[in-house]
């Protein structure tokens, strides 16, 4: 028995468990575009402005299926999130 669970304790931690979804930029900015209310299907890309950005707020363009945001992310508050 307790062979038993000690391989399901190795494969478990080898890899056993379900693949996560990869985070890239444009699926995470997607998600914090939906947490504030704002629609975002299929998200297209996400690309930095950096003549927007500071240096501890990064805006990005985000382009999803049916909308058009500019993401202003900054530490510890809200997004501030427009559509255009």
């Amino acid at each position: 028995m307790r062979r038993i669970w000690f391989s399901i304790g190795a494969l478990l931690l080898a890899g056993g468990a379900p693949a996560q979804a990869q985070e890239t930029p444009r699926n995470v900015i997607a998600a914090h575009v939906r947490l504030q209310g704002y629609p975002c299907d299929a998200p297209k890309s996400a690309k930095r402005d950096a003549a927007a950005s500071r240096p501890d707020e990064a805006v990005w363009i985000l382009v999803c299926e049916n909308a058009r945001y500019r993401v202003r992310l900054v530490p510890n508050m809200a997004d501030f999130i427009e559509p255009f």
